[in-house]
């Protein structure tokens, strides 16, 4: 039997944003603590967010090569259930927290993706996102979703520019654990489009 997959919208930024996703079935929501992002929110912004939410949602704290200060100070702010890691963390840095975490991957046709997910034996699933130089994530593009191998031991997010348009296409071709959306339920880098929000939805199975 075919199970919907679980969807995490990432990259909100507003408690109104937060709640129209979860209103429409987001499982998981995403908090952006990189300062180079657009997306980008402190850990008072995100702790007034995750205020807001109803139970039963999970909230996912994403960093890029943080400080460990940096980490620490969201972690006794924020009630976040996962990280995620999108920079060159290793294995120790990315567990040391006593918390589940998602380790995330920019899929490239000449690295395989089995070899960089091994180190990674103690993630609760493995992030697949675009390769774009420079870019650790939320590019807006997606990938050959062919380079995935089909016996991961991880559950697999998959994520890189996913839409109302493309996401259930890329449910049936790749059957991920979860998908996970950011610029694609964009109105403007940040602000989520809740009409968009609602496409991917529905587009989804939800």
């Amino acid at each position: 039997m075919d199970v919907t997959p679980r969807i995490k919208i990432c990259g909100i930024t507003r408690p109104e944003d937060g709640l129209i996703a979860v209103e429409n079935g987001a499982d998981a929501l995403g908090l952006v603590f990189y300062a180079k992002s657009a997306r980008y929110v402190t850990a008072e912004q995100a702790a007034e967010i995750v205020s807001v939410l109803p139970p039963f949602v999970s909230v996912v704290g994403l960093f890029v090569d943080a400080q460990e200060a940096l980490i620490q100070s969201v972690i006794d702010t924020v009630p976040l259930s996962l990280l995620q890691f999108h920079g060159k963390e290793t294995e120790a840095e990315c567990s040391r927290w006593g918390m589940r975490y998602l380790k995330a991957f920019r899929v490239r046709p000449d690295h395989s993706v089995e070899d960089m997910v091994t180190p990674y034996h103690s993630a609760s699933g493995y992030l697949l996102d675009s390769y774009k130089p420079g870019e650790p994530g939320g590019t807006g593009e997606s990938f050959d979703w062919e380079l995935i191998p089909r016996s991961l031991s991880k559950p697999v997010i998959l994520a890189g520019g996913l839409s109302p348009d493309n996401v259930n296409q890329a449910i049936n071709r790749v059957r991920p654990y979860g998908v996970d959306v950011s610029s694609g339920v964009e109105a403007r880098p940040g602000i989520k489009d809740h009409d968009k929000i609602k496409a991917f939805m529905k587009a989804a199975g939800r």
